[in-house]
């Protein structure tokens, strides 16, 4: 840790405001479940409510799939019993977790259960498109249950439009549908799995699904998916919505009629991380294995493993800046850069104020530029504080803002002003810790020295998760012939690439006057 940044409390480590939940959550899986990779968002436990959760976990032990941690919690949660009527809790189970991670198991483990356990059950399947949905149901559920110690209690029935794995004591059947308007009309349901929601673009098959289960008591709605893109409309929608019902939880105590899990590794994490991987993928070290998730890196474009792997969803991407140096980026970390004594500071803001951040530049004595993140927030309330802090700590050089007509930072200038930081008498003499702010084309100039002092090998920095997430988001806009940081068309927050790159600014451009101008003996005769 470099000698600013260690004055300050750490990073708020997050790409966009995530709440999390409190510690206690996670211990609490740890405890009941040996669960070490809880998801993001989940509905906690109550041990107070009854649960078939083990006896689904018997079924898929049946079936050839004992339950891993994570299916075991899910299943707890999403199949707890009112203690007095005996129904389920929650009509609806949302379980957003990557791919390959057995969620397909876990949910013919629930429709296989219910199969057995209540007479005459309606339980339909559906996935991508019939045509999935049948492969899935002919080609996983019924070869897995006839070739478990289950496969005498059930019959098939494959006819095309017709098929059905039957129960033979309940009359239960498992069935599929289309993802069409007209899919769940006619008998009343009782279970409707919606697989693989990314791929549904609206909710025709939750509005066909719901009214055939308003007259069955013990109806569950089941919906999951790895992440998806911006065409998931669904899914996206019901991510959200699901995030939103778990916050409430630990916000009110009071618990809704949903049950939604989430695995997800937010965007600063990096995807060639293990650690990344371990907090997001809860079969890993079960029946999934570091290389195999390597081998899946090698294989897929980074966009898509975010998708499938880290449970990202996937936007579109434009053509690539040629301005931004980001392939040159990787190759100046140096985790053991430090910066000197002497540093230059600056803070920028994102366009809608819910970010901001100060960056730091120091010369090293290899004569190049040493660039950190000190800190990034959210809001901006803490930046005029914290400023104050490092200018009487470690007596910057400057300390960068962009001027209020271009840059969301510049509204702060009047609360800098009053916190005791002042603009250069003098421009051509300006004190240490002096505010440094540029003209239109000092940013320009300075963007552009950026990038080529980036290609050129002349900047080192530490690594840090969200500087680079800030280069890899970062696009440009065309300022005459010359072009500057484009803060509302980048795909990430760049206030961490803004600050820095002012906080070089800055420090290149005070740095020659204050040694010129500060010279202890001079009054000496």
């Amino acid at each position: 840790m470099t000698t600013a940044s260690a004055t300050l409390a750490p990073l708020t480590e997050t790409d966009e405001d995530l709440w999390q939940a409190p510690p206690s959550y996670a211990a609490e899986l740890r405890e009941l479940y040996g669960l070490e990779c809880p998801p993001w968002w989940g509905t906690p436990r109550r041990t107070e409510n009854p649960t078939l959760g083990p006896q689904v976990a018997k079924v898929m032990t049946a079936l050839g799939y004992p339950p891993m941690p994570w299916q075991r919690y899910v299943l707890d949660v999403a199949l707890e019993l009112n203690p007095v009527t005996g129904l389920p809790i929650y009509r609806e189970v949302g379980i957003s977790v990557p791919r390959q991670q057995g969620k397909t198991q876990q949910i013919l483990g629930a429709m296989t259960h219910r199969a057995m356990a209540w007479a005459r059950q309606n339980i339909t399947y559906a996935a991508q498109t019939r045509t999935m949905a049948r492969s899935r149901w002919e080609d996983e559920f019924l070869a897995t249950i006839e070739e478990s110690r289950l496969a005498k209690r059930f019959r098939a029935r494959k006819g095309n439009g017709n098929e059905a794995i039957i129960c033979l004591k309940t009359r239960s059947r498992i069935g599929i549908t289309a993802n069409t308007e007209e899919a769940g009309h006619g008998p009343s349901l009782d279970m409707g799995i919606i697989d693989e929601a990314f791929a549904h673009q609206d909710d025709r098959l939750e509005q066909a699904f719901s009214p055939a289960m308003l007259t069955r008591p013990r109806a569950q709605l089941w919906w999951a998916s790895a992440g998806g893109t911006e065409k998931s409309v669904w899914l996206n929608k019901k991510r959200a919505a699901g995030r939103e019902l778990v916050e409430q939880i630990y916000a009110t105590g009071e618990f809704p009629a949903v049950a939604y899990f989430e695995w997800y590794a937010p965007k600063y994490l990096s995807r060639l991380d293990p650690e990344t991987w371990r907090m997001c993928l809860p079969a890993l070290g079960h029946t999934v294995t570091e290389e195999i998730i390597r081998a899946e890196l090698d294989k897929m474009e980074d966009a898509e493993f975010d998708r499938a792997y880290l449970n990202r969803t996937r936007k579109a991407t434009p053509p690539p800046d040629p301005n931004v140096p980001r392939e040159a980026w990787p190759k100046l970390t140096d985790k053991l850069s430090q910066a000197s004594a002497d540093i230059a500071l600056a803070v920028d803001v994102s366009p809608l104020r819910n970010w901001a951040s100060i960056g730091l530049a120091s010369p090293r004595p290899d004569g190049r530029m040493h660039l950190e993140l000190v800190d990034r927030r959210a809001g901006t309330d803490w930046v005029v504080p914290a400023l104050r802090k490092l200018a009487d700590l470690h007596n910057p050089i400057a300390i960068a803002i962009d001027v209020p007509a271009r840059s969301p930072a510049g509204s702060l200038l009047d609360d800098l002003k009053a916190a005791g930081f002042r603009l250069p008498e003098e421009s051509d003499k300006p004190k240490r810790g002096d505010l440094a702010v540029p003209r239109m084309g000092d940013v320009t100039a300075a963007c552009g020295q950026f990038a080529d002092s980036v290609r050129q090998g002349g900047i080192v920095h530490i690594g840090q998760q969200q500087l680079n997430a800030a280069i890899n988001g970062a696009r440009t806009r065309a300022l005459g012939d010359a072009w500057a940081w484009h803060r509302r068309g980048a795909h990430d927050d760049i206030t961490p690439l803004v600050a820095t790159t002012l906080a070089r600014w800055a420090l290149l451009a005070r740095l020659p006057l204050l040694r010129q101008t500060y010279d202890p003996l001079a009054n000496i005769r």
